[in-house]
Formats: C-alpha cells, sequence, structure tokens
C-alpha cells in the first residue's frame, strides 16, 4: 500500500494493465493495440478490491461494465466511476441518502450519456455525502469515505469517493460536479486536478435545472492536466454549448503572459490557516517567475455574500425534505434525513422571508464577478481557507450549529464561482506538514477553460505534483 515516508498511504498502484499511466496514456496504449479495453476494466476491478475496503468509496461495482461503442472516442477503454447522483441505467441513484429505497434507473441521465461518449468504461458508482450538501464524505449511519493520504483525514466532498479512487490509482479519472466546491474540494483534499466548468459547459442534470439559481456544473476529476483537457474536448464532441466559446483540445501551455489577481483573506473573515498562505504565496513567486503579473485584488462582492450563499444552501435542503416524495420517490421519508441535512432546512425555517431578496442578490453578482476580469486574465487565491480535516471533524452526526460555522469557514472560497457561473481550477501545488496536499484555485472569466488549462499545463511541468506511490 503506502511509501516509504508516508506509511498511511493507502493506493493501488502496481504493476498491472494500468501501470502508472493517465487516461490519455492508457487510451494511447488501447489505440496501438498494447492493450484491450477490458484488460484495463478488469485490473481497475481488481486494484479496487484491494484498496476499497479501507477507502470505503465504491457504492455500486458493477459485474458488468458498461462498455462504450465508439473506438475513435479520444478516452475508449480508460476505467472510470460515476457519482452517485447521477442515473445509469440498471443502477440506482441513492445520492448518499437512506431516506429512501431508489430504483433502478430506467435510462442513463443526460449528462451520463456525455460521459460515456467520451469511451470511458463504467465500474460503477461513488459516494457523496446526503445530496452532496456536505464538504466531507461523511454519514450519520455508515462508515466515511477516507482520504487515501492519510485514512484518518477526510477525502473532501461532495464528490469524495471519486476523489479517493482517483488519487488511490483505482483509475485514472472519475465523474464528479461541483454545488458549492464538490470537484475543487475534494480534489484539494486528495492532490487532483480539479475543474469545475462554466455554467452550461456540459449538460446538466435534471436536479441542476430545477434550481432556482443553477449552482451544478458537471465535470471530472484527474491526476494529470492533460487528462482533464481531452475530457473537456471529448465532451465537447458530444455536445457544445454554442452560447460558450469552444474550448477545444487544449495540448500544453500557451505562450501569452497574464495578469493575475490574488486573493488572500477568506471572505467570511475566517482566519487563513498559515500552511495554505505559504503554498499561495510560493504560488504568487511561481507564476511571477514563470513571467505572469501577479497583484493584489479585492472581491466583486461584499461579505453580505456568504450569508446570502448560506442561506440559499438551507433553501436546497429544506425543498428536498419538501419535495422528495415528487422528485425522488413515493417511499421518500423526510424524517430518516440526516441530522445535517435537517439542521439545514431548519435553519432555512427561519429566514424564509428573505428568500426573494437573497435570490435576487444572488443572481446580480455574476454581472460584478463579469466586471472584475476587466483588469485581469485569471485570479488565484487559495481553495480552502483551514488544511484538510480529520474525519468527524464535519461529521453529520456533530452538532449542527458546530458543524454549519465549521463549514462556512472552511469552504468561504469556492461557492462564488458556484453561484456567478465561471469556471475554476484546484491545482496540487503544496502540501500540508503532515503531507496532506494543499490546493491552490485559479478562476477565470466565463466560458475561459482554455486559459486555466493553458496556466494548469505551465504549473505542472515547473511543480510536478506530487505522487502517492512516491
Amino acid at each position: 500500500m503506502g511509501g516509504p515516508l508516508m506509511a498511511a498511504r493507502v493506493h493501488a498502484f502496481t504493476d498491472d494493465a494500468l501501470g502508472e499511466h493517465d487516461g490519455v496514456g492508457i487510451a494511447e496504449l488501447i489505440r496501438r493495440g498494447e492493450l484491450s479495453a477490458s484488460e484495463v476494466a478488469k485490473a481497475a476491478q481488481e486494484r479496487a478490491a484491494r484498496v476499497n475496503p479501507v477507502l470505503n468509496a465504491v457504492v455500486v461495482a458493477m459485474d458488468s461494465p458498461v462498455v462504450s461503442g465508439d473506438r475513435e472516442a479520444l478516452l475508449f477503454g480508460v476505467p472510470t466511476y460515476v457519482k452517485d447522483n447521477t442515473d445509469l441505467a440498471g443502477v440506482p441513484t441513492q445520492h448518499g441518502s437512506v431516506a429512501w429505497r431508489a430504483r433502478p434507473a430506467k435510462a442513463n441521465g443526460p449528462y451520463a450519456k456525455q460521459l460515456l461518449s467520451s469511451g470511458m468504461t463504467v465500474l460503477g458508482k461513488t459516494t457523496l455525502p446526503e445530496f452532496g450538501l456536505n464538504a466531507t464524505t461523511e454519514f450519520a449511519l455508515a462508515e466515511p469515505t477516507h482520504n487515501p493520504w492519510d485514512p484518518e483525514f477526510s477525502s473532501g466532498a461532495s464528490s469524495g469517493g471519486s476523489a479517493a479512487l482517483v488519487a488511490a490509482g483505482v483509475v485514472p479519472i472519475a465523474h464528479g460536479n461541483d454545488g458549492g466546491g464538490s470537484i475543487r474540494i475534494p480534489a484539494a483534499c486528495c492532490g487532483l486536478v480539479g475543474l469545475k466548468p462554466t455554467r452550461g459547459r456540459h449538460i446538466d442534470g435534471p436536479q441542476a435545472r430545477s434550481m432556482p439559481i443553477n449552482l451544478v456544473s458537471e465535470g471530472v476529476l484527474t491526476r494529470t492536466v492533460r487528462d482533464t483537457a481531452t475530457y473537456f474536448a471529448a465532451a465537447e464532441r458530444f455536445w457544445r454549448n454554442p452560447g460558450l466559446p469552444p474550448v477545444g483540445l487544449v495540448e500544453g501551455p500557451a505562450q501569452r503572459r497574464l495578469r493575475i489577481g490574488v486573493l488572500t483573506e477568506p471572505i467570511t473573515g475566517a482566519p487563513l490557516d498559515p500552511q495554505i498562505r505559504a503554498v499561495l504565496d510560493d504560488t504568487v513567486k511561481l507564476l511571477e517567475g514563470l513571467g505572469h503579473e501577479v497583484r493584489p485584488i479585492g472581491y466583486p462582492v461584499d461579505r453580505g455574500f456568504a450569508e446570502d450563499f448560506a442561506t440559499y444552501w438551507a433553501m436546497l435542503a429544506y425543498l428536498l425534505g419538501r419535495t422528495g416524495k415528487l422528485t425522488l420517490d413515493r417511499s421518500f421519508d423526510p424524517s430518516r434525513l440526516d441530522p445535517f441535512t435537517k439542521g439545514l432546512a431548519a435553519r432555512f425555517r427561519g429566514s424564509a422571508l428573505r428568500s426573494p431578496a437573497v435570490l435576487y442578490r444572488l443572481s446580480r453578482t455574476r454581472h460584478a464577478y463579469a466586471a472584475s476580469f476587466r483588469d485581469v486574465e485569471l485570479v488565484v487565491s487559495p481553495v480552502l481557507a483551514s488544511l484538510t480535516p480529520p474525519l468527524g471533524y464535519l461529521s453529520p452526526d456533530q452538532p449542527f450549529d458546530e458543524v454549519f460555522d465549521r463549514l462556512l469557514n472552511y469552504v468561504t472560497y469556492t461557492p462564488l464561482a458556484n453561484v456567478t457561473g465561471a469556471p475554476a481550477l484546484s491545482l496540487p501545488l503544496g502540501s500540508s506538514a503532515e503531507g496532506l496536499p494543499i490546493g491552490v484555485l485559479f478562476s477565470a472569466a466565463h466560458g475561459d477553460e482554455r486559459t486555466l488549462l493553458e496556466l494548469a499545463y505551465a504549473l505542472e511541468a515547473a511543480r510536478p505534483f506530487r505522487r502517492i506511490q512516491d
């Protein structure tokens, strides 16, 4: 399992068909006939069987993987997993909840079709906290999902199961979606590349379409920039939003030098962990060394944004409890929701009269965000204000008020991109004294994933990402 320096690490890397290849490397080997999709899938299944008893990241392991028939697809034969809030035909979608018993989906969901068009082989579904509402993949009545860098710590959320499997080397790429940081947070916790796309870049799932303000973007978690870039190109071949500039296949860094704004202090006024501040400062020096102009900037929104987002977050939990029988299944029982979801819903009941004003203010943040990019091309900041927490610190069975306050101060940087619909990318550019990854967040103007990916290539080359197997 772990390497010699960090005995607690849990990984599945070994001398099999997957080896240490990323997704693009595996697809190239399959394309040349040096590997087959079936032997790669089998190797990934064997890896999952070895480490999942420790990680608890897999909800459903499929005996018969879902295989793409398009051998010309960019990622043909690459094994993957789908987060368990997205429909796969014949498999239940449980959303991390025990409040009802999900029936097998009758068909692939809209986004699952786009993901499958990339050519990947789906091996199963991954864990998430109840309805993706928490920033750790933990449960009131079940074993949590563990971080492969140290199983005593959180893997982040809500795409925590996917992140754990990718970081542990079970698969090179896995599905995630992001409604408040749910791709970027687990990427930061698990040392991965996590790009939240512009709103509407990929096909929305049904939950996103029903939101008063759509917070959710679909995407993937990977270990290399080129895997993320290739997936975006593959998804665009299936469907491209005509209202956004195309991303295309980004294959390396650009030559241009960028004006980059830096955000340091959390908008909530919470303290920034000194180790995270050190990684941010080091990243600024790295950017300047690459020739970019970096300067401090202010937030495009005021501190009231955090409270407005918290009210909307609570409203979503309240609506789930009220409409679950109609939107999910007649067996839905709100009394079986976990304590954190119930606490969120109760919080909204105390602020419901403010919701029209909250929705109005949140809907207008997009314009202020866009205006903030008149003088810069990108913004760099931490992903999180504090280090990856130990399991239990954000657990849904802890007192709600404590967990809620901790979450507000923990995820302070990520929600802005969800409310505004902007793209944002977490890169693993540092680590804590305990050896856990620390992510750095790069945010761009609407539709400008290309600039994010080009810079990510340059940073990956200048500061190669740590490998769990070393």
